[in-house]
């Protein structure tokens, strides 16, 4: 119990320390705010038309959600490359604290800038006609979701920007997934129009699942044309989307401290 206290009271602190920071490079903030909107709005207004009109871009804030959050992974990685290339880290490993802290506060001070990132979105979306027409429990639900899926992603841009031997490194390994991961998935179209390999993977990627379970809990069904299909993941989305985001953050937190472990070591 002492330890699990100290280990929440230091990673409130360097998570804390870390949206200081953020005052050091407003341009990240930015990018972080405006790089959803300008999907908002690019795939509403320049694809939607084709797509659904009104339907598609309320269809279409599920996937804009979900495609956020995951790319704010690539600001975790950024800031911890940052940090080990700047000796933040060095100085971290001569203080008192578990190595932990270290990686828990990074993931809580980028979830909390993807709270903002969501906030900021969904007023772009309320702009541009969507809605939530389900239930004010399963509102919260999505969010909480959402929210759920961008701590995990956090944990895999901490291994990002651990693997990485520069912040240049950093940037390219924690953008290059990130589009075929977002859009090889339900997030913008429906998959029954990919071809039967690529449907299957975009069918089971966990982008999707948090899409589509937060399109069911906002209460926001696809527009005619998509079918929603009836694949085991599209039918259980909710749990599955749980289920993969526990998983994502298990397995990249234990690689990510076991490679904080070997830096700090070597």
């Amino acid at each position: 119990m002492k330890a699990a206290r100290r280990l929440a009271r230091d990673s409130s602190l360097i998570a804390w320390r870390n949206l200081l920071n953020l005052r050091r490079t407003p341009g990240s903030v930015v990018a972080a705010l405006v790089q959803p909107v300008m999907f908002v709005l690019l795939l509403a207004y320049v694809f939607g038309g084709s797509l659904g009109g009104a339907g598609y871009r309320t269809f279409l804030m599920g996937g804009i959600f979900a495609q956020a959050v995951t790319f704010n992974a690539a600001f975790t990685a950024l800031g911890l490359a940052g940090d080990m290339d700047k000796g933040i880290v060095d100085r971290f490993r001569s203080l008192p604290m578990p190595p932990m802290a270290v990686l828990l506060g990074r993931a809580l001070s980028d979830l909390t800038m993807s709270a903002v990132t969501l906030a900021v979105t969904s007023v772009c979306g309320l702009l541009v006609g969507w809605r939530i027409a389900g239930s004010a429990a399963g509102a919260l639900l999505a969010y909480g979701l959402i929210l759920l899926f961008a701590f995990a992603m956090s944990w895999v841009g901490a291994a990002i920007g651990l693997l990485a031997r520069s912040v240049e490194v950093a940037q390219s390994a924690g953008l290059v997934w990130l589009f075929p991961v977002t859009f090889v998935s339900s997030a913008f179209v429906s998959t029954d129009s990919m071809p039967g390999p690529l449907r299957t993977v975009a069918e089971w990627n966990p982008v999707s699942a948090t899409a589509t379970a937060v399109r069911q809990l906002f209460g926001n069904p696809p527009p005619g044309g998509f079918p929603a299909g009836d694949a085991w993941p599209v039918v259980h989305a909710l749990p599955y989307a749980v289920f993969c985001a526990c998983l994502i953050t298990a397995v990249f937190s234990a690689l990510a401290l076991g490679r904080f472990r070997r830096i700090t070591l070597g």
